[in-house]
């Protein structure tokens, strides 16, 4: 097995270095963010760093890299207030990936890789027409890690679409169904297959598979 430690780490070429331990941390959700500016021009980028902050109230969170640079996700969102999540299919990963491209802070990614912006229930920020799980997300807050200069983005959750086939009767979704992607590292996308659900851990009993939630 091989083994780096920090001073090994530290030497390895910054390239090198950051394709290594983006992938580290193992599978990672994998989703689209939808944003509109107060002008009308709508955005979206592809996000690896989406974090479930809470089921009650419901609140999810993603990390932005420094403000050293242009940021229209976040800038958007301060605008406006609003944002969606789209999960990724392996329908369109590709254009998914296409995303993270440097375009013009007036061009809209919609149209540049070929994915449907779509308007519902008078949400400002659009959703993904193309994705089967879609969330509408209000701006609650934002931290700065002052380990990196990286931004923790907060919102909560207003808006859920999703087919009602993929619900198992305790709320559980099966993303399975759907072909959710999961990101491996900065370019690297699978669709991870669903081993089931285990019961309840307790000491001193052994973990058995459930069916629907029972």
């Amino acid at each position: 097995m091989a083994h780096l430690d920090l001073q090994e780490i530290e030497k390895l070429n910054s390239r090198y270095r950051a394709n290594f331990i983006n992938s580290i941390t193992g599978y990672k959700s994998c989703n689209l963010l939808g944003t509109r500016s107060s002008e009308g021009n709508s955005n979206l980028a592809i996000f690896s760093s989406l974090l479930h902050i809470g089921s009650s109230p419901a609140l999810i969170g993603f990390v932005l890299r420094p403000l050293t640079v242009r940021r229209d996700s976040f800038n958007n969102i301060k605008q406006t207030g609003q944002f969606t999540v789209n999960q990724v299919s392996s329908e369109f990963f590709k254009q998914a990936h296409q995303t993270a491209a440097k375009y013009k802070e007036e061009d809209s990614e919609f149209e540049a890789v070929g994915l449907t912006a779509q308007y519902l229930d008078d949400f400002k920020a659009p959703y993904v027409k193309e994705s089967q799980l879609k969330i509408g997300c209000t701006y609650k807050n934002h931290y700065l890690l002052e380990e990196n200069g990286c931004i923790l983005v907060i919102g909560a959750v207003e808006h859920i679409y999703f087919p009602q086939a993929i619900q198992d009767p305790d709320g559980f979704l099966e993303l399975n169904k759907i072909n959710t992607v999961t990101a491996m590292g900065q370019d690297g996308y699978a669709l991870p297959a669903f081993l089931g659900r285990l019961s309840y851990a307790r000491p001193g009993s052994e973990p058995n598979f459930i069916e629907h939630g029972s």
